[in-house]
């Protein structure tokens, strides 16, 4: 076994102890093949399986570099952790007249919209049907404790019929468990599937008939939000019931983060990719809220060369990462320089990991090594001011070519969610600022505009991948002002790209309905769903399309299903 190979996985978790759990468990996403049970009876690590690749395996810290003993696996990763990316113009989005009776009719009846966010007020009228009973088939919390879902370890799940019991003693003024707190699950569903009925009908979301299923996303990663593997448990949880109740399902996610290479290569995005193969399914993800947040820097350097990268942090945070990606053929030197002057001195590839306290910062650096899935590099940088918190100020980092092949690299900060757009690069790229995992090739990336006056939304996450990749985003909806449910009942404003996505949601669910559930295109689902909305798009402007800002144009799901009428009817020679 490679040296490199056995002490990489314990390197980073020495860099970053904050992704150890409590009782020195860590989780880490595999790759396998074979009998991964076994492993993990080898081992002694809790195995999740998720598909017939790819698992979950929590066990001790210390047993970790012991995987790679094992042939059946193929790859690890450690998890990372998104944050909420978060209104509605149904007319501008073409949806009401698909929805006309006189027309398609379509209402989402015979679907599912599977949610994965912060959950839902599943008390809320426009979840619930004529004779008050709730239209969510299953919820799974996975933040409580109790008796969760067949095949999972963690949470509680609630089928239609507890959801209804609950609802039903809520009359009597007992507490309910499950709701949704943050209120952004609960916008995302509104948009994707809300009926109504708080407004008699005037704020519809896209598919008011759909079915819904809910993930309430746990925490048991650092800080408050979710890890990537608590969004694998719940593609898998969604799939799974979707293929129990035999009925097509469009899942949304609208989280993100911009720890990642961007170019759809980690084990979270192919993952998923895999999962959008698997059943009836179309996966919606919003591309995120960077476009204008300056949190991602490129360049090209030339052999020789020194090029200084400046960023400014504001003082008021505690922790913070930066990821650096190049081509594993160059060789770059790194220093990094802090607001009073201090440095890390000049940090050469060969050495792993460094560790310095700069101004009462400790800055660890990870120099990653390719793997058998990319041929780039990472660089990871981890700032703990736990303290004394990171200094207010400019920071410099001092990137020198000096064996030069490509010379193409890309920097990104956390997202605005995480640092806000105070911490940002003096000299950003706009370009590459699309989230993960909106970047995974299979799923529908939904970026924003707002449809009051035909602009693209400055914050909307804009493509392409990185190195060009492929094409992201692949279309934009309406993401500026958008009314949606809101938690506790009645309706508010929203804003951001988390908007955008649902309504892509509800489109599919309602494309899936005429297809599938009424027999009109019984293939009508994973990319070719994509492909007829990419077809349908409004492309008004003046533009090349594809663009990495406007993607394939703005979603217009009525010139959609003439288009797919009329390919499926034979009107148009294919």
């Amino acid at each position: 076994m490679s040296n490199y190979l056995a002490t990489e996985i314990d390197e980073i978790i020495r860099f970053d102890p904050r992704i150890v759990k409590n009782g020195n468990l860590i989780e880490v996403i595999v790759k396998y093949n074979g009998n991964i049970i076994s492993v993990g009876e080898q081992t002694g690590a809790e195995v999740e399986i998720l598909s017939n690749n790819y698992a979950i395996l929590t066990l001790l810290e210390g047993q970790v570099p012991l995987l790679y003993n094992y042939p059946e696996i193929e790859y690890i990763e450690l998890p990372k952790t998104l944050t909420f990316l978060l209104k509605r113009s149904m007319g501008q989005a073409c949806i009401p007249p698909v929805r006309d009776k006189n027309r398609f009719g379509l209402r989402g009846k015979g679907t599912i919209i599977g949610i994965i966010d912060s959950g839902i007020d599943y008390t809320h009228p426009d979840f619930l049907n004529e004779d008050g009973t709730s239209r969510v088939l299953f919820f799974w919390d996975q933040t409580r404790v109790g008796v969760p879902p067949t095949g999972f370890k963690t949470g509680i799940e609630y089928n239609n019929e507890q959801i209804n019991e609950i609802l039903n003693t809520m009359q009597g003024g007992s507490v309910v468990f499950g709701l949704d707190e943050n209120g952004h699950g609960t916008a995302v569903s509104g948009i994707a599937a809300g009926n109504g009925r708080s407004s008699n009908g005037r704020e519809e979301g896209a598919a008011p008939e759909a079915s819904i299923i809910v993930v309430k996303l746990g925490q048991t990663g650092f800080e408050a939000f979710a890890r990537s593997t608590e969004v694998m448990r719940a593609i898998k949880y969604i799939s799974d019931k979707a293929i129990q109740l035999n009925m097509p399902v469009a899942i949304n996610i609208s989280f993100g983060t911009n720890n990642g290479s961007h170019n759809g290569s980690s084990l979270f995005e192919t993952y998923i990719d895999s999962m959008a193969e698997r059943w009836k399914t179309v996966i919606v993800v919003a591309t995120g809220n960077e476009g204008s947040a300056g949190h991602h820097y490129s360049n090209i350097i030339k052999q020789g060369e020194s090029i200084n990268v400046e960023f400014v942090t504001t003082g008021n945070l505690s922790k913070m990462y930066m990821t650096f990606w190049k081509n594993f053929a160059d060789t770059f030197t790194l220093e990094l320089i802090s607001p009073g002057g201090q440095t890390t001195g000049v940090m050469r590839p060969t050495t792993r990991l460094t560790s310095v306290n700069l101004e009462g910062v400790e800055v660890s650096v990870f120099f990653g090594q390719p793997n058998q899935y990319r041929t780039d590099q990472e660089k990871f940088f981890l700032f703990d001011g736990r303290r004394s918190g990171i200094p207010q100020g400019i920071w410099r980092l001092v990137v020198t070519g000096e064996q030069v092949v490509d010379g193409r690299f890309n920097i990104w900060l956390p997202t605005i969610e995480d640092v806000t757009n105070d911490t940002a690069f003096t000299l950003p790229s706009v370009g590459t600022t699309l989230t993960l995992p909106s970047t995974a090739k299979n799923v529908i990336s939904v970026g924003g505009y707002n449809s009051n006056i035909g602009s693209a939304a400055d914050f909307s996450g804009r493509g392409y991948t990185r190195s060009d990749v492929y094409v992201k985003p692949d279309i934009l909806a309406p993401a500026v002002g958008i009314i949606t449910t809101r938690t506790g009942g009645g309706y508010d404003s929203f804003t951001g790209t988390s908007a955008a996505a649902p309504f892509v949601t509800g489109s599919a669910a309602l494309m899936m309905e005429w297809g599938i559930v009424r027999g009109n295109d019984p293939f009508l689902y994973g990319q070719r769903v994509k492909a007829f909305l990419q077809k349908g798009a409004r492309r008004e402007r003046a533009l090349p399309f594809p663009n990495p800002l406007w993607g394939y144009g703005t979603l217009c799901l009525n010139d959609t299903m003439e288009l797919l009428t009329q390919y499926v009817r034979g009107g148009i020679s294919i």
